[in-house]
């Protein structure tokens, strides 16, 4: 059930709630957080797939099982790491921010499409039912222009900042927490990072809430568990974006990289 309607009694921001890097050698760690989610009454949750692993028939058979159980399936890349790199600004944004996940950025606009309507593809070459959501790895859609992505399958496309909805062309900001954190620096940049946006999506109304397979081996494992208890009105993608956007001036309009 969408809990959405639910916030007009409250002044706690809604949330989408997404787990990344679904693939078959995660899906354990992917169970024991959506043990987590449900215990704590988390839904719905959106479950973002990477298609171009070893999947058999036991795993593809889970991920009809979620679906049929009410999650949400969405596109996530394709092998999600990268051969070589696409020059500087992707070794930088390696370095900084995604190490060796970030397969857009080492691609041209004609590459990402092949590899977006690909991934759609996969969906229902598995009998799947087709999703909705893209989510490039570590956010990075790299260089295609956003006015491109109405011409691809997916009805909206997440960035680090917000959602697009490609058929509109607008997009909604959207603050966002995270919790992969595999040393203390990243802890503490992170940490500083979620304090920012649960304050910036309190003014906004809307927050997400992205989860790694092994955010609950990590630094910040009871920082996600008390958000989790926090934040308890939870809603799907679409439901950003098929309302009409706030003119409130802090629409994003920057064109893709």
């Amino acid at each position: 059930m969408d809990t959405a309607s639910t916030c007009a009694t409250d002044d706690t921001p809604r949330t989408l709630v997404s787990v990344h890097d679904v693939m078959p050698e995660t899906l354990p760690q992917v169970e024991r957080l959506l043990a987590l989610l449900e215990a704590e009454r988390v839904y719905p949750v959106t479950l973002l797939v990477v298609p171009g692993g070893d999947w058999d028939e036991a795993a593809i058979t889970r991920l009809h099982q979620w679906q049929q159980r009410g999650y949400e399936l969405a596109g996530h890349g394709w092998h999600h790491r990268v051969a070589s790199y696409g020059g500087w600004y992707h070794r930088l944004h390696a370095r900084l921010v995604s190490r060796d996940v970030a397969e857009h950025l080492a691609l041209d606009a004609a590459g990402i499409s092949t590899l977006v309507q690909r991934c759609h593809a996969w969906f229902g070459e598995q009998g799947l039912e087709a999703p909705g959501l893209y989510v490039p790895p570590a956010w990075a859609m790299g260089r295609i222009a956003r006015s491109a992505l109405a011409e691809l399958p997916f009805e909206r496309y997440e960035y680090l900042s917000g959602i697009l909805s490609a058929e509109s062309g607008l997009f909604e900001p959207v603050p966002m927490l995270g919790y992969e954190a595999d040393t203390p620096g990243r802890a503490r940049a992170i940490g500083l990072w979620n304090r920012l946006n649960r304050s910036r999506a309190r003014a906004r109304g809307w927050l997400r809430i992205g989860i790694h397979p092994h955010d609950l081996e990590l630094h910040l494992a009871e920082s996600l568990r008390r958000d989790l208890r926090h934040y308890r009105h939870h809603s799907r993608y679409g439901a950003l974006t098929e309302r009409r956007p706030e003119r409130d001036g802090a629409e994003v309009t920057e064109n893709a990289r």
